[in-house]
């Protein structure tokens, strides 16, 4: 069994601390109105919310959500009660890992501890507004996070994995160019009960009778102890990434818990290879995340050079690629993966030519990585461009000829994907369904995990 994790407090600064001032319409303020409300908003309603509490003793009066609850909150919350610590991880296991929400049904619980429960504690995820799957299984649910606010999880099941990508914000100040969920603002963070009540609620709707195929099988990585789950049964979800709406570690405080509570055993019991953190380059929040729990690292990079990054990335003003990339090298002293993935959106004349591939090798030669080029998905008045597979193609052969693991992400559930400008109005998720990864080929192994480019840099 997995030791507790660090239960070091952690406080970074506010949001608008790590963003440049002109990155996003509402210079990166947590709780800014958006400039486009994701979902219309009745009168009189507001747009904003504070965080919800990470832990019992910060909780207000009135009952407290257990889907927000880590070890140390149910630790915490049971200590209140005057239980002893066997006791919260009961709780967690039925919470976390059984997805029980009926006090009744947690029979190893005195009856006095359930009765109390009924009183002091709610297992309240968010609500499902809209539910789509398309023919090839891709799911993908919008969740009503409140106050005019909703948020989208998407459910991606393969060969040897069922992957859901989650959001940690509703909306996003990074205001990337090519994003658009950035392109209409940000309204507020995400609570850890809201975080993992997407996680919990997708558990229990892909284990509903006639739920879409299950992923694994008797020859894959089904075998592993961690596929699952206590009573014998195949987990509905191995792997957790956060690419949904919202950059996380701009929400650090509510990720922080959420993560704990995947890798505990007593909750999800994910490995720290299976559960990523996808960032556009916050540098002292990966720092911190590699102190606190170092788990798989996926960097939103999409440019060469850090004249093009600004323009595309605007956080890149802030924390250009030098600093990141350092932060990278970093993060790999402790990550679970020998390697961080670099994640580059494909942009018709903008940065898919060669000698930006050439500079991009260049770039990342001293930073064992892997790169995920993601084919760009139009959306209105982004004047923007998907690359041509053409190009796509030779740009990741020059990164393969430098030795660097190349993918292309294609396309997974084309049908409700279109359909995703329509849920919550412009409700977009920052990943799209572009989780099938279909890779070029293994190119023979670095020295040192090193790649190296051989061309001139191009210049923005």
């Amino acid at each position: 069994m997995q030791a507790p994790l660090a239960q070091r407090e952690t406080r970074p600064e506010p949001a608008s601390a790590f963003l440049d001032p002109s990155a996003s319409p509402q210079g990166g303020q947590e709780g800014g109105t958006p400039a486009q409300p994701a979902v219309t908003v009745a009168p009189g309603e507001g747009t904003t919310a504070p965080a919800a509490p990470t832990s019992a003793a910060r909780a207000p009066a009135g009952p407290v959500n257990l889907l927000g609850l880590d070890r140390q909150g149910f630790l915490d919350f049971c200590g209140g009660m005057g239980e002893k610590p066997f006791r919260a991880h009961q709780l967690m296991r039925w919470v976390h890992q059984r997805g029980v929400a009926d006090w009744s049904a947690m029979t190893d619980l005195a009856r006095s501890f359930r009765e109390r429960l009924q009183d002091k504690a709610l297992i309240q995820a968010p609500s499902v507004l809209k539910d789509h799957t398309a023919p090839d299984a891709t799911r993908k649910w919008l969740f009503d996070v409140g106050a005019g606010n909703a948020v989208e999880a998407v459910f991606i099941p393969e060969a040897r994995r069922g992957t859901l990508c989650v959001s940690s914000q509703a909306g996003c100040a990074v205001n990337c160019s090519f994003c658009s969920t950035g392109k209409q603002g940000f309204s507020r963070n995400l609570s850890t009960a809201e975080i993992l009540g997407q996680i919990w609620l997708a558990n229990q709707l892909l284990r509903q009778p006639g739920a879409q195929p299950r992923w694994g099988g008797a020859d894959d990585m089904a075998q592993l102890d961690e596929d699952v789950d206590d009573a014998g049964a195949l987990r509905p979800i191995s792997n957790i990434v956060f690419m949904g709406m919202g950059e996380p570690l701009l929400n650090y405080n509510a990720l922080l818990p959420a993560l704990r509570a995947l890798l505990d055993d007593h909750g999800y019991g994910l490995s720290r290879r299976r559960v990523t953190v996808s960032t556009s380059g916050v540098v002292p929040l990966i720092d911190r995340l590699s102190e606190d729990c170092p788990v798989a690292l996926a960097v939103s990079l999409h440019a060469s050079n850090d004249t093009l990054r600004d323009q595309l990335v605007p956080l890149n003003r802030k924390y250009p690629l030098k600093e990141l990339l350092a932060a990278c090298q970093r993060y790999l002293k402790v990550a679970p993966r020998d390697f961080i993935t670099f994640e580059y959106v494909m942009l018709k004349d903008i940065n898919d030519s060669v000698a930006h591939a050439r500079e991009l090798a260049a770039l990342v030669a001293d930073v064992p990585c892997k790169f995920n080029l993601i084919p760009f998905n139009p959306f209105p008045n982004s004047g923007l461009s998907r690359s041509s597979d053409r190009t796509i193609r030779q740009f990741g052969d020059v990164l393969l000829r430098a030795g660097i693991v190349t993918t292309v992400r294609r396309t997974r559930g084309d049908e409700i994907d279109a359909a995703c400008g329509q849920l919550a109005g412009e409700v977009v998720d920052r990943t799209r369904l572009r989780e099938r990864t279909v890779q070029f080929h293994r190119p023979a192994a670095r020295q040192g995990g090193r790649s190296g480019g051989n061309g001139q840099p191009a210049r923005a």
